[in-house]
Order: C-alpha cells, then sequence, then structure tokens
C-alpha cells in the first residue's frame, strides 16, 4: 500500500500542484493551443466596477463589451432585465426599485445620466415582463418590506412614467427560493409565473398537476443536515398561468427546487433551469442542475432532504439535459438575436455561481427533447442573473449582481464571418417524433377535470414506451373520478398497464401521512387490500424495466399512503413475490427492492444488501444500500452486524457535499437505534471504534489496492488496438465499471446519475468522441480542458496562491473550491484581496490513470464509457 501511495502522488502532485512550476512561457503555449479561456488579469477591480471584459470569454466570433458598472451604494444589485414597449431595458435591484434605459449605441457605454428612476413605489423584483400595455413584476422581497407577490405597473396619466402600482396576488415566499420569473404565453394570452420551493403554495382554480399531493418515503426521511428546508413539503416550486387581470391562477408543473426562470421555444414548449442541492453532492439523492420540459401536469421530483426522487422514479420526469453544478438564474431563448443559425436558436442558461452563460442546443426525440451543450460566455467572477436579446438591435445583454455583489450590464454580439440571417422555422421534424408530439399533446387536452372520453383515450398509452405519453396518460387517467376507474385498474389484464394504473389509483385514493388533516376519513383498509392483491398477481418475468420499477413504486405508495398490512401473511406474500428477484441487474432496481424489502423486514435482505455494499464500485451506491438497512431488524448476523459498521467507519472518509457526513451520522445513528440492548452489547467494540480518515490520495489508492503498474501506455498503441477489427464488440461491461470505478473516474465524473460533478459528465460521451478521442482526453487531460471545468489560478495581494473552481460569491467573498476530490473543501477570499484571477493550464485530472490497467480492462473501460453503459448498445454488439 505504501508503494502505491508513492506511485499514485507522483500521477497526482503534477497535476495539483504542477502549475506553480510551470514557466510563464508553459503557461502561455499551453493556453493558447485551447479554445479560448478567460484571458489572465491585472489589477484588481476597482470598487464599483464591474468584472473587466479581460476576465471574461465568449464563444468564437462573439465580442463582449461592459456597458456599464453599476454603483451598489445608489442603485443596488442587478437581478432582472426586460425591454419595454419602446425597447427601453428596465432592471431590477434585487433589494431596490426599478430603473430604466435605452441601449447604448454599438461601441460605446451607457451614459450614467440616461438611466432613470422609475417612480413606482415598488421594490425587490425577481420577475419582470412588459405585456398588455404594462410592466408585470414578480415580488420577492427579502426584507419583507411590501408583500411578495405578482404586481402590476401602468402609467396613470399618460406622462410615459410608470407610477401606478396594483398588487394583483401577495404570496408567502422567503429567501432565495421565492416568487421569480414573469413569462408570456405563446399566444400571448396569459402569463406564466416561476416560483421556488419556499414559496407557499397560492389558491389556484385549477390543476394540471393532480392535487394528490404526498412526500411518498416508504422508509423515514432525513432532513438535511444543516437544517435547510426541513418544514418544506410537497409540491415545491410551482409554474402557475394566471391571466393578466391577475384573476384566474392555473397550476401547471411542481415539483422544482429552485426555478428562476425559463422560455417558451418556438414550437410552444417551455423549459426551465433547475437548481441542484449541492450540499447532497455524492450522494444516491443528489440531482444536478437540470433542464427540464415543462410538460402539462408534470412533477418533478423534488423533496426535502434525501427524498429527493430518482429520475428513474415512474411518479416523475427525467430532464431533458443534466448541467452540473451550479446556481441557476436567467434563461432565455435566442430567438431575434443576430447570431449565426444555431445560436439563435439556443436556450441560454445563466449560472450565477460557476459564472457561466451556457448555450444549449435542443433536438426533439419522441415525445419530448435532447439536448447538448456548450459554455458561451464565461468569466471570474460573473455572477450572471439575467439576459435578453434586445428586439431591434439584435444583442443579448446580461447583468451580473446579486446578493449585493458588485453589478454590471454587459452586450454581447457576433462580429464573426458566419452568416446571422434570421432562421426560418420548422415545426417538430419526423413523422415518429411528430406523432408522438401529437399524441403527448392529445392527451395534456385532458388533464382539465373529468372528459366523458379521458380513460378510453389515455388507458391504451398508460404502458407507452415513452415516459412522457406514459406520463400524460396517467395524469388524464388521475383527473377522472376514481370511481369510474377503481375496477377496470385492478383487473387490468396487461400487467405493463396494471402497475401505472395501480400507482395512479394509489395516489388519487391515499392521503400521505404528512398531508393528512384532522378532517380527512381514514385510509381504506379495504381498498389497500385489494391494490395489494393486485400487485401480488403481477408477473415479474411480463414486465420490463420500467414496469418493474413502476410495480415496486406502486407498491411503495400503497403502503405509505394506506399502511403495511398486520397480516403477517399478506407481507409474507409481497416478499415472496419480490425477494427473488433481489439483486436485480440494475441498481434502480435494487434501489427499490432494497429498500422495500427491508421496510417488510425480509430476513434475506440484510445478507443480499451487505453483498452489494461489499461489491459497489461508488460511494452513492454503497450509501444508498446502507441507508435501506439502517431500520432492518431481521436477517442479521453478528458477523453481517459487525460488517455493517464497520462500513461507516469506511464511510467516515468519502467525500461529498456540505451535509453529506451528517447524512451518514444519521444513517447510523437510525441503525444504532435499530438494536437492542443484547445487540449494542455484542457489537460493543465496533461501535465504539473511531474511524481513521483517509486522505484523497488514500482513499484513491484504495480504489487500485492489490493492483500493479502494467505499463505507462501510449495513445498510438492503444488507439491502434481499439480500432482493430471487432475490438469494441462484446465487451466485459462489467468489467469496465470496475476499471471506471479502479480508475477513480466516479470521484469527479456524473455517469448513469452516479459519481462527482467536479468533471463532465460523461454519460453521453458516446455521442461526443471516438475510442481514439477518448483515449486522448484520458491520456493526455490538460491536452483540452472541458470549458465548464477549467481550474483557475488566484494570486492574492501578498503572492500566494489559490487553485480550484469559483464556485459561489457573496458581497466581497470569492469562494474557490481546492479539492477536486472533496467538494466541500472551499476557501473565501476577500476580493479586494484578489490581484489577478487567470486560467490553468494544467487539468485537474491527472494523467496516467490508465497504467495500473491491462489493454482489455481498458478496452472494457472504453466500450462501457462510449456506449453509456448500455450493453445493448447496437454499436458494441455484434
Amino acid at each position: 500500500m505504501k508503494n502505491l501511495l508513492i506511485a499514485l502522488s507522483l500521477i497526482l502532485l503534477p497535476s495539483l500542484g504542477g502549475l506553480a512550476q510551470q514557466s510563464s512561457k508553459e503557461k502561455r503555449e499551453a493556453r493558447a493551443k485551447r479554445a479560448p479561456r478567460p484571458q489572465a488579469v491585472g489589477p484588481r477591480v476597482n470598487e464599483n466596477q464591474a468584472t473587466p471584459v479581460d476576465r471574461i470569454s465568449a464563444a468564437e466570433g462573439f465580442e463582449v463589451e461592459l456597458i456599464y458598472s453599476v454603483p451598489g451604494e445608489t442603485q443596488g444589485s442587478w437581478v432582472n432585465l426586460c425591454t419595454d414597449n419602446k425597447g427601453r431595458i428596465i432592471a431590477s435591484d434585487q433589494y431596490g426599485g426599478l430603473y430604466r434605459f435605452a441601449p447604448p449605441a454599438p461601441g460605446t457605454t451607457l451614459d450614467p445620466a440616461s438611466i432613470k428612476k422609475i417612480p413606482a413605489d415598488i421594490r425587490a423584483a425577481n420577475g419582470l415582463l412588459w405585456a398588455f400595455d404594462a410592466l408585470y413584476v414578480a415580488v420577492n422581497d427579502y426584507e419583507s418590506i411590501i408583500d411578495s407577490g405578482v404586481y402590476r405597473v401602468t402609467d396613470s396619466n399618460g406622462d410615459d412614467q410608470l407610477d401606478k402600482v396594483e398588487k394583483l396576488r401577495a404570496m408567502k415566499a422567503r429567501g432565495d427560493h421565492g416568487v421569480h420569473a414573469l413569462l408570456l404565453s405563446p399566444d400571448k394570452q396569459s402569463i406564466y409565473l416561476i416560483t421556488g420551493n419556499n414559496t407557499t403554495p397560492t389558491e389556484a382554480q385549477t390543476s394540471r398537476v393532480p392535487r394528490h399531493w404526498g412526500e411518498d418515503h416508504l422508509l423515514p426521511r432525513m432532513p438535511d443536515g444543516r437544517g435547510h428546508n426541513r418544514d418544506r413539503l410537497a409540491p415545491g416550486g410551482i409554474i402557475y398561468k394566471i391571466s393578466p387581470d391577475g384573476k384566474d391562477w392555473e397550476i401547471v408543473s411542481s415539483g422544482y427546487r429552485n426555478i428562476f426562470d425559463g422560455g417558451f421555444n418556438r414550437d410552444g414548449d417551455l423549459f426551465t433551469y433547475d437548481a441542484d442541492m449541492e450540499y447532497d453532492i455524492n450522494t444516491s439523492w443528489y440531482r444536478p442542475t437540470r433542464v427540464c420540459h415543462v410538460t402539462s401536469g408534470s412533477m418533478w421530483g423534488w423533496r426535502n432532504g434525501t427524498g429527493k426522487r430518482p429520475t428513474f422514479y415512474p411518479d416523475t420526469l427525467p430532464p431533458v439535459i443534466n448541467i452540473g453544478p451550479g446556481s441557476p438564474t436567467g434563461a432565455t431563448f435566442g430567438y431575434g438575436a443576430r447570431f449565426p443559425a444555431k445560436f439563435q436558436e439556443a436556450l441560454y442558461l445563466l449560472d450565477w455561481s460557476w459564472g457561466k452563460i451556457y448555450a444549449v442546443h435542443l433536438e426533439p426525440k419522441s415525445a419530448s427533447y435532447t439536448a447538448t451543450k456548450e459554455t458561451f460566455v464565461t468569466g471570474g467572477p460573473l455572477p450572471v442573473t439575467d439576459a435578453i436579446i434586445h428586439p431591434d438591435d439584435g444583442a443579448m445583454y446580461f447583468a451580473i449582481g446579486g446578493r449585493r455583489v458588485q453589478s454590471g450590464l454587459y452586450r454581447v454580439t457576433y462580429i464573426g464571418d458566419e452568416s446571422t440571417a434570421p432562421v426560418q422555422h420548422d415545426a417538430v421534424s419526423g413523422g415518429k417524433d411528430r406523432a408522438l408530439v401529437a399524441l403527448r399533446r392529445d392527451l395534456e387536452k385532458l388533464h382539465k377535470g373529468p372528459h366523458a372520453d379521458a380513460l378510453d383515450t389515455a388507458w391504451p398509452h398508460l404502458d407507452h414506451p415513452d415516459r412522457f405519453v406514459r406520463w400524460a396518460a396517467m395524469t388524464a387517467v388521475q383527473h377522472q373520478p376514481a370511481g369510474q376507474w377503481t375496477g377496470r385498474a385492478l383487473a387490468e389484464p396487461d400487467h405493463g398497464k396494471r402497475v401505472t394504473a395501480l400507482l395512479a389509483l394509489a395516489k388519487v385514493s391515499g392521503i400521505d401521512p404528512f398531508h393528512r388533516q384532522d378532517s380527512d376519513p381514514p385510509a381504506d383498509i379495504a381498498l389497500r387490500n385489494r391494490l395489494l392483491d393486485s400487485l401480488i398477481e403481477v408477473d415479474w418475468s411480463a414486465l420490463n424495466e420500467a414496469q418493474r420499477i413502476t410495480l415496486v413504486r406502486a407498491y411503495q405508495v400503497v403502503l405509505n399512503r394506506f399502511g403495511k398490512p398486520d397480516d403477517d401473511a399478506a407481507v409474507a406474500r409481497i416478499i415472496s413475490q419480490l425477494d427473488p428477484h433481489f439483486p436485480a441487474p440494475t441498481f434502480a432496481q435494487n434501489w427499490m427492492l432494497c429498500e422495500t424489502l427491508a421496510f417488510l423486514q425480509a430476513p434475506s435482505v440484510a445478507a443480499k444488501g451487505m453483498a452489494l455494499i461489499a461489491e459497489s464500485p461508488t460511494q452513492e451506491e454503497q450509501v444508498e444500500y446502507a441507508r435501506s438497512l439502517r431500520m432492518l431488524e431481521t436477517g442479521w448476523t453478528t458477523a453481517l452486524r459487525t460488517a455493517y459498521f464497520e462500513w461507516f467507519l469506511k464511510a467516515a472518509s468519502f467525500r461529498g457535499g456540505a451535509s453529506f457526513s451528517k447524512f451518514i451520522e444519521f444513517v447510523r445513528n437510525d441503525a444504532v437505534a435499530s438494536l437492542n440492548d443484547a445487540e449494542k452489547e455484542e457489537l460493543r467494540e465496533v461501535l465504539a471504534r473511531e474511524p481513521v480518515i483517509k486522505s484523497p490520495i488514500e482513499l484513491l489508492a484504495s480504489t487500485m489496492e492489490g493492483r500493479t503498474f502494467v505499463k505507462n501506455w501510449e495513445l498510438d498503441e492503444l488507439s491502434r488496438a481499439a480500432q482493430a477489427k471487432d475490438a469494441m464488440v462484446k465487451r466485459d461491461f462489467k468489467k469496465g465499471r470496475q476499471m471506471f470505478a479502479a480508475g477513480a473516474c466516479f470521484s469527479c465524473h456524473r455517469f448513469r446519475n452516479e459519481g462527482g460533478m467536479t468533471g463532465p459528465d460523461l454519460t453521453g460521451a458516446g455521442g461526443r468522441y471516438s475510442p481514439h478521442d477518448l483515449l486522448d482526453q484520458i491520456i493526455n487531460p490538460s491536452k483540452e480542458i472541458n470549458e465548464q471545468f477549467v481550474p483557475i489560478v488566484l494570486t492574492k495581494t501578498d503572492g500566494s496562491l489559490v487553485t480550484g473552481v469559483v464556485v459561489n460569491l457573496g458581497g466581497d467573498k470569492v469562494t474557490v473550491n481546492t479539492d477536486m476530490l472533496d467538494p466541500n473543501q472551499r476557501e473565501s477570499i476577500d476580493r479586494k484581496l484578489v490581484k489577478s484571477i487567470e486560467p490553468s493550464p494544467v487539468s485537474p485530472m491527472p494523467p496516467g490513470m490508465l497504467n495500473m490497467m491491462a489493454q482489455d480492462e481498458i478496452l472494457d473501460l472504453l466500450a462501457y464509457v462510449l456506449s453509456g453503459g448500455d450493453p445493448e448498445n447496437p454499436m458494441f454488439v455484434k
């Protein structure tokens, strides 16, 4: 082990610390070989001076201008932008009022004298929209000086001054996760309001989301270890559709964490950019920031603490694309921009903490979309808050600010050689996709109250292979009176349809314990028994992967909302149905089965669960199984119990977000509480043992323990091997996954909803890389660094250096993550003590990671990654 640590140190240290050893010439040459990055900066920024453009880079052919540095003491920190009916820009101070001005001529900056404060007595706008000859304002007042909610501001006497304020709806909100953006509907007849999960749901006359709110946890949820949002329950963040007069409200979609903005594409589909919970990083329930396709009645699964629904749950929906760690703010489409075609059609997403504007390129796929992303603008620090495309000059204007940091206004224009002619819009192309979109939309028409033909229309699609069509069908069924379809669901002969129908029935007929009111009737035990009997009849072998997960999820919802049967025989029947299929071939199935069987106190789950912990290559999987076993009281032997509590000693060295260690503590506390006095005495020694915390390098070494140096692999040699005839066909995917873990790839990279977030998500690598290109990235990581993860070198005025990634800002503080293997390792620096910030030419990914693998193992790794982890991928099946 000691020799292995020395070898790994020699591999890692040049990457983690080698920057300081490079000459200035080497740095310049390395930067020149890469795509544009933020340039080195000169002296530190003066007070009231926004980040200068030499700290900012943009996509090739684009130019960024700083047109105004906002004086914080008089105009605050700007967080929202819109244009009025005369093309003037309106900006809002997060803690103050509104300002209006005309954009400056090309090549010029904004004259401070041209900025006029709007006289309307309103403040703390987090959303602005000019529509129906008025300015609509979404107020999220942190200081509670005025009510949060939706307001309409107009000109009372025709003097071109916005001075009349009408409160259309007061709302309760707190902190950053409150009342946010306002969007004009595609038909220009109504307004959409975006709210975060700290906005108390307001009264709505109708709802496209069935209002059977539930947490639906089978085992007790663990709240956030740092106390964040412990009291917030479903439905989470909501998107409303409201009438121009503010009287008619409809819930369109729910289950978000903290959506700040959104945008409609040309086909009328709405997209939003939801926040992650960075405290959860490297847990099984962590979900990256992501783009959500906001379909009718959609529910996106946010619940507090460990309760977030993973994307494979049938009672939530998958994202269009995961973006990564960050703090989502503004979102807008590029329509009307004088940009090249692909940038006119892009969805732009603003990330406040990482200082980036992403261009997301959407592609229709089945009934929804898929997407790719690229960094459009980035800088350090660049706390971007909102962006608009100006209808007159076709430029993008974006603001930085928020949380009282220095604010500024920037303009982005295209100065390259490509055509900027307006794109001619084509509706969703492709016969199959067009038909599926039409089917989804037809089903969504049934999401408003009872329809006579809804059941016959929707029922055939309850087992549709497309998630969004299946969701639309299930939601349509849930909107019909349960008495009309209870018997049909219980007796449905197609078991694929039955499991979805029974999940829907459990939700509309049962009441979640967290949402039960004193006036609610008791649980219908007779219906519960009928539901369980129907589920027990389901033939596991007749179901596909998604349907098996739906079956187990239906059990979970029934048991949560109606209660566990007192009859041991009834419980034993469920166990006898599920237990033979555990463990299953996939993590998703094992997640569901382990949790459900542990709840039922199945006697075999202790041994099976511990075997999974022992063989799981990622800490996320291990944590999930340990969480499920924590309240299990049956099936344990002394050896299994000892191994379980020894796992906690190992897990103490795992790295994760700010709440990670508290979650591990909570799991252990629950596990100890499940022991009786005799068991505690028997396990006294292991319970008393203190963990030995390992360093990141020691943890990395443990993944390669037992392995020896093979050779210093060269790109050409491995590339030739990968390109040989049938070399990538029928590879060992299990071995490839083991190599992904052994190479510490999971430490930094997300793959199939597992792994770290300090490197690019590799799930879609097969669409970006050939085997040669992927090998080049691994062997020569500093040759081309992904622009989203370029580390910076921050030089202080005293000459000391801080290397890492800027992850947060607040007031005059810049927070840098200084350890790629530990997302919670951070250093906060006073901006006034920053002399310069420049990109590192050294990738945080170390070279030499393949040198302890044999050639066949490397090819298995390549096949596993490039296939997206799918052994049925036709590119890798002969």
